[in-house]
């Protein structure tokens, strides 16, 4: 039975005046969450439109998302470090997991219809670990083999070892880069990435990401943690989240901490810049391990204009909810007193999740205002009612109308649940079955070959032939919600709500329904969903919660096979399975992973 509690959250209280912590100590070489982090442009120059707008009269209703980018020429380079590192970004002293130093990692910035080059090495050391990186939310029309889940379309990058991604920009709004091994983007692994395009509303200023993310500290380490909800303890089993965080930076009560770690009480939170009269664009991602959120300003309306990859008609809301791996786009008119300050909030629903500390805060200060000084705003009140939903898909209606086949060629319906098996660990399940990757291996490569001889713990579904438009009906057995997210697809989000799905239940918005590619489910509920298998490719479907997909919460969607076996994979993918089984054979790793992410 859900729930309903009404929440006005204060302060958790009196900031320090000044902090005891530089920003390298909290967030290595990261300028997010301060006033010196850089606004976004509305484009990058360097494309073959000089100084005009790239895409030229695209717009947001005019072109198709998904088979209309433009071909600009263009590819932006990028080069990532990943190594360890210890940081305090609430003021307890964490082993992390970096890209180039940085909590978040550096900012991925490109135009509609450029391409992104990502040379990666991997110097994880003490102990070595594989890695690779997923770029959540691009469809890798073209590129599956980039997508970047090991054991999936490729193997871990093995340790002193050198990968390139190189995918088109085929999208455009806000999204994120994170390791899909072993959980360890809850590490730190993890950075924001923005495709310049078109936009359902006008504003003055970007500023940027904004990541709201739980964190989980004071249990000890990622291992530890996954060795928790590994355990046939299960007591273990609960998934508390230490504090939550904005653009990785917030304040701890150290006296909770379990541990001997260093810890400062009074980390200082993130900043942010207003100009009265001038709207701003924030972009919000939600890049938790496991909290629910809703983000709001003091005093600020938020206008809606995108969610996901997918530009909507804007809407006006107080408050906006985020399930893990889901972006929203708003703009906020700054309408405050030129000298005003105010505290931007996101808390982590206490119904829904296990939070020990559930409010993050930042603050916003207008241009006149005194930085040194703390917002004394009140929140506005909201409602968490303990649906762990997203917002009423009745609101929500896609700038570019899309209209799902009333009949779709093939449906399919996948019932969740977790169990107790008979070792006493616990499994989370699609289709009553637990996916376990193998690293030593790529199941892309296996499907080229035309090899379709899967272990059952690999949970495959191979879509026949004539599965052009595939429909998904997800029914939840558990009490527990989950952020359904797909690779390489927008999904058309036909119907949600609680209980098992009827066919007598209609579609919501049925000529044009929400697109996103992540979306809630609710404890004991369903999720109806549809999309065009016009994309050759092995596609994982799972949740987004870390630790429900680190106990199998999973399964591939292998996608127009016949047109996988045609295709000319680079031989560096290939190449990674070369390199990671040459290095478990010679360090004595088992070479299988627990999961592939998420």
């Amino acid at each position: 039975m859900a729930v309903k509690a009404i929440i006005s959250y204060g302060c958790l209280g009196a900031l320090a005046t000044t902090a005891a912590l530089s920003q390298a100590q909290t967030n290595g070489l990261s300028l997010l969450g301060t006033l010196a982090a850089p606004q976004v442009p509305q484009f990058l120059t360097g494309s073959s439109s000089g100084t005009q707008c790239p895409w030229g009269k695209k717009n947001a209703s005019n072109s198709h998302p998904y088979k209309e980018a433009p071909d600009t020429g263009v590819t932006r380079h990028y080069e990532f470090v990943v190594s360890r590192a210890q940081l305090a970004p609430d003021g307890y002293q964490k082993n992390m997991i970096l890209v180039n130093g940085q909590f978040p990692g550096p900012l991925i910035q490109a135009n509609w219809g450029d391409y992104i080059e990502v040379e990666v090495t991997n110097n994880i050391d003490g102990p070595k670990e594989g890695t690779s990186l997923h770029w959540h939310g691009l469809l890798q029309t073209a590129t599956p083999w980039y997508d970047g889940t090991p054991g999936v379309q490729q193997c871990p990058i093995a340790p002193n070892s050198t990968f390139t991604y190189r995918f088109k920009a085929d999208q455009y709004g806000t999204s994120w880069y994170h390791s899909h091994s072993s959980a360890q983007y809850t590490e730190g692994l993890l950075g924001p990435m923005i495709i310049h395009g078109p936009s359902s509303c006008d504003y003055d200023i970007d500023l940027g990401p904004v990541f709201i993310s739980d964190c989980k500290w004071t249990r000890d380490d990622l291992i530890y943690n996954l060795l928790n909800f590994e355990s046939t303890n299960q007591s273990l089993w609960r998934t508390y989240s230490d504090n939550n965080l904005i653009n990785g930076k917030m304040f701890f009560n150290c006296s909770t901490a379990n541990d001997k770690r260093p810890c400062e009480n009074n980390a200082p939170v993130s900043k942010f810049k207003f100009q009265r009269g001038k709207s701003h664009r924030l972009r919000l991602i939600n890049a938790g391990a496991a909290g629910q959120q809703f983000f709001s300003i003091d005093g600020h309306e938020l206008t809606v204009i995108a969610n996901d990859f997918v530009p909507i008609n804007p809407y006006k809301t107080k408050t906006v909810f985020l399930g893990i791996g889901q972006r929203t786009d708003v703009v906020v008119h700054a309408s405050g007193n030129p000298k005003s300050t105010y505290w931007m909030r996101s808390n982590i629903s206490t119904i829904c999740n296990l939070p020990l500390q559930p409010q993050a805060l930042a603050q916003v200060y207008y241009s006149g205002a005194n930085t040194a000084s703390q917002p004394t705003s009140q929140p506005w009140p909201y409602t968490d009612n303990g649906q762990c939903a997203n917002d009423d898909l009745t609101l929500t209606t896609p700038s570019y109308a899309l209209t799902p086949s009333p009949n779709p060629a093939k449906t399919f319906t996948i019932v969740v649940d977790n169990i107790v098996d008979a070792t006493g660990h616990l499994q989370w399940r699609l289709n009553h079955q637990p996916f376990h990757p193998d690293y030593r291996t790529a199941l892309l490569l296996q499907t080229q070959q035309r090899n379709y001889s899967y272990p059952p713990e690999w949970n495959v579904l191979r879509l026949p032939a004539d599965a052009t438009t595939i429909r998904l009906v997800i029914n939840n057995n558990s009490t527990i919600s989950h952020p359904m997210h797909i690779h390489g697809h927008q999904l058309s989000i036909l119907s949600d709500g609680p209980g098992a799905y009827t066919p007598q239940q209609a579609a919501i918005n049925p000529s044009n329904p929400q697109r996103r590619d992540t979306q809630m489910l609710q404890p004991g509920g369903h999720l109806v969903v549809q999309y065009e298998a016009d994309n050759p490719g092995v596609w994982p479907l799972h949740c987004h919660v870390a630790w429900h997909l680190g106990l199998g919460f999973y399964m591939n969607i292998i996608e127009r096979a016949d047109d996988i076996a045609a295709m000319q994979i680079p031989d560096q993918v290939a190449g990674t399975c070369a390199d990671w089984n040459a290095y478990t054979a010679t360090a004595g790793v088992v070479g299988g992973g627990s999961d592939s992410g998420p």
